[in-house]
């Protein structure tokens, strides 16, 4: 099968690649495109508009006639992909559909974690769409100060501060922690108390079953 990734983080290449032979996907063959500018356009616009999602979705559509899934892997940007599969022949998914209902099969707290303040919206919006289990509840929570490290290139603090996260809201009850964005995988092997979902993981299960 062949599944190409968007992503909107060059880092996320590494981190996609080393999640499909984690999960012994080594069959699959694997395309990866970075388009950082879009995050860099939401970001500056304050969010995701309605030019940046139709940008993306043209995007992620033009990757879809040379494959058999497409993948989005911007938690930001995740609506376009929702707008491109109304379109497109092949599956177009965000990859964090699949986290937010895995994440909502549990019953009690569920933290989700979110390292840049553009992705809180979206993030609530789909946590808020997805089934959920009647005693399941959940908030997102920012991690103060973690994507100024991530942009300044220092990646073992940007992870390490995610995992102290995570790890507060283990210390509080939580009885899942959600990590929301692809980029923050990583501190997921950092944690000292709990193991965190990550949409890596959860979102390349869903585009092969």
């Amino acid at each position: 099968m062949r599944i190409t990734c968007l992503h909107t983080a060059d880092s996320n290449i590494a981190v996609f690649d080393h999640t499909a032979r984690e999960l012994g996907l080594t069959q699959h063959q694997f395309l990866h495109v970075s388009r950082p500018d879009l995050l860099a356009a939401a970001e500056k616009a304050g969010g995701l508009t309605e030019d940046i999602r139709q940008q993306t979705a043209d995007v992620l559509l033009a990757l879809s006639e040379n494959a058999d899934r497409v993948l989005l892997t911007c938690s930001t940007l995740g609506s376009a992909a929702t707008l491109a599969s109304e379109t497109a022949t092949v599956p177009v998914l965000r990859v964090d559909q699949a986290l937010a209902q895995q994440a909502m099969k549990t019953a009690g707290n569920v933290v989700v974690l979110c390292a840049v303040e553009t992705t809180l919206e979206p993030t609530q919006q789909l946590f808020t769409q997805v089934e959920k289990h009647p005693q399941a509840q959940f908030e997102i929570r920012l991690v103060t100060g973690a994507w100024e490290k991530f942009k300044q290139g220092d990646l073992a603090g940007y992870l390490q501060a995610i995992a102290a996260a995570a790890d507060a809201q283990y210390l509080k009850g939580a009885v899942c922690v959600v990590l929301a964005q692809a980029s923050m995988t990583g501190a997921a092997q950092l944690t000292q108390t709990g193991k965190p979902l990550t949409s890596p993981e959860c979102g390349l299960r869903a585009a092969l079953a």
